[in-house]
């Protein structure tokens, strides 16, 4: 449809004064709008990048030593060393020796189930006993059911500083327990990797356990609680983090909104948190937006301007782009529809007939999984110009939709119009279309239908339609009219 001058300028006006007043009321209530896409920003996209990113580091820097330990498990040397006695100690220090030097571990041991002695990177430290409560490690270590755990505890052999230990399970190999071996971290240098994280990132970073404790948070945060369900509204939102997925949340927390992203590592057994305040980014955003608004009227005077010059350039390449299948080079339905208007309109004014035929490429999927959606083209082409050779200059063709055409014949009853649609058929069976060298047969089944008096177009094509839809139970390659169905 092309619009006139009026139109055109009508449509100015409108969007003028739709303009406008969309600015207006964004400057009304541009703090609401700017803290949404705020929150948007940083909970949906913002935050999950950064502990995705974190998470990458926290597999590079705190992961490794759960795969230190794991090798050590399952260590050829170290189970064959144990199940021959555990003759000589000194191979197995200096083995822990090694590993603690490899890897630069903080510590590095292994308890034997057998002797219960504690083997240290230096030397043999004691004998764990169950009686003893620094030893009640080990015993938990020895009833578990899962390769390995985590633990703070203070380090005998380092003036018990305060280190996190990965004790893994070691079994022999039938799959019995030998011993608990590991390594181990200092706090403080798990505390030093996670300031990086904060300097890096920007963000408050802190891991808590499952129970919802605080264990390790980085040196001057101010997180004084040692528990989330004391850290303002966060305690509610604990039943909301989930081991399978990450939960971005928000929260106020003494007065300040606070954005959150709760993250499980399922190899430390710990949520990582990874937390935003909100509130000092308001004020830039505040500042942005008295920019923004600045820019979006003169945006604005722009767009008017060019809105005009825009419309007239394009009518005509719309006007085209509607009226014409890009494949086949037929009308397209919306026009065809706008053209059998008119043609039910004059023939209804001068008492001629008008008959209408609906086709469709019989098992066009089969031919499209057969022989390649680009043979298929080949053949709506094809039959596109057997339908446009069979007809007059007066009648009216379109792609319909898909693989089905339809045909608007001026003057003509139902005994011409089978004529007509016979020919069409004919005309594609005997085509021999063929695509990459090899032969694509194809047919067609056609529906015919004749304008009754008081009848509009879309009454008619839909009688059409059924005629088609009977030609096709009838075993296709034939034409289905309204009173009868003639085979090819």
């Amino acid at each position: 449809m092309r619009l006139g001058v009026l139109d055109r300028r009508l449509l100015v006006i409108i969007v003028s004064t739709l303009l406008i007043g969309g600015f207006l009321a964004t400057s009304l209530a541009s703090y609401f709008v700017s803290r949404q896409s705020l929150r948007n920003a940083v909970v949906d996209t913002e935050l999950p990048l950064t502990s995705d990113n974190i998470y990458s580091e926290i597999q590079k820097d705190l992961i490794q030593p759960i795969l230190i330990s794991s090798v050590m498990a399952t260590d050829t040397f170290l189970r064959n060393w144990v199940l021959d006695g555990e003759g000589d100690e000194t191979r197995v220090i200096q083995y822990l020796h090694d590993i603690k030097q490899r890897y630069g571990a903080f510590t590095s041991f292994f308890v034997s189930e057998r002797t219960r002695r504690y083997y240290h990177a230096d030397s043999v430290l004691k004998t764990v006993q169950e009686t003893e409560p620094r030893d009640e490690w080990y015993f938990r270590v020895r009833r578990m059911t899962v390769p390995y755990e985590i633990n703070v505890d203070p380090d005998l052999a380092n003036q018990d500083t305060m280190t996190i230990f990965i004790n893994y399970r070691v079994l022999d190999y039938q799959g019995n327990f030998i011993g608990a071996t590991g390594i181990g971290l200092t706090v403080n240098a798990v505390r030093s990797l996670i300031n990086d994280y904060q300097r890096r990132f920007g963000r408050t970073v802190y891991f808590v356990d499952q129970a919802g404790r605080i264990v390790l948070i980085g040196e001057g945060e101010a997180v004084p609680e040692n528990d989330v369900r004391d850290r303002g509204d966060l305690g509610s939102l604990m039943p909301q983090w989930s081991r399978e997925a990450t939960r971005s949340l928000e929260y106020d927390y003494r007065g300040h909104t606070r954005f959150l992203n709760a993250r499980f590592i399922p190899e430390l057994g710990w949520y990582l948190l990874v937390e935003k305040d909100a509130d000092g980014d308001l004020a830039e955003i505040r500042n942005a937006l008295y920019v923004n608004l600045a820019i979006c009227a003169l945006i604005t005077v722009l767009v008017l301007l060019a809105m005009w010059i825009t419309i007239s350039r394009f009518q005509k390449r719309l006007d085209a782009t509607a009226a014409a299948d890009k494949l086949t080079g037929l009308a397209t339905r919306h026009a065809f529809d706008i053209l059998l208007q008119q043609a039910v309109r004059d023939a209804q004014r001068q008492e001629q007939p008008v008959a209408a035929i609906m086709i469709d490429v019989d098992n066009f999927k089969a031919i499209n999984d057969g022989f390649g959606h680009l043979a298929g083209d080949r053949v709506l082409c094809g039959v596109a110009n057997a339908i446009r050779a069979s007809l007059r200059s007066s009648d009216i063709i379109c792609r319909w939709g898909g693989d089905e055409f339809q045909v608007a014949l001026r003057n003509c009853d139902l005994a011409n119009a089978a004529r007509v649609a016979e020919t069409i058929r004919l005309t594609v069976e005997q085509a021999g279309f063929s695509f990459d060298g090899k032969a694509v047969p194809a047919t067609v089944s056609a529906g015919i239908a004749v304008l009754r008096p008081g009848e509009d177009m879309e009454t008619l094509t839909a009688r059409a339609d059924a005629a088609l839809y009977r030609a096709k139970q009838a075993g296709r390659n034939c034409i289905g009219a309204e009173d009868e169905v003639a085979e090819g």
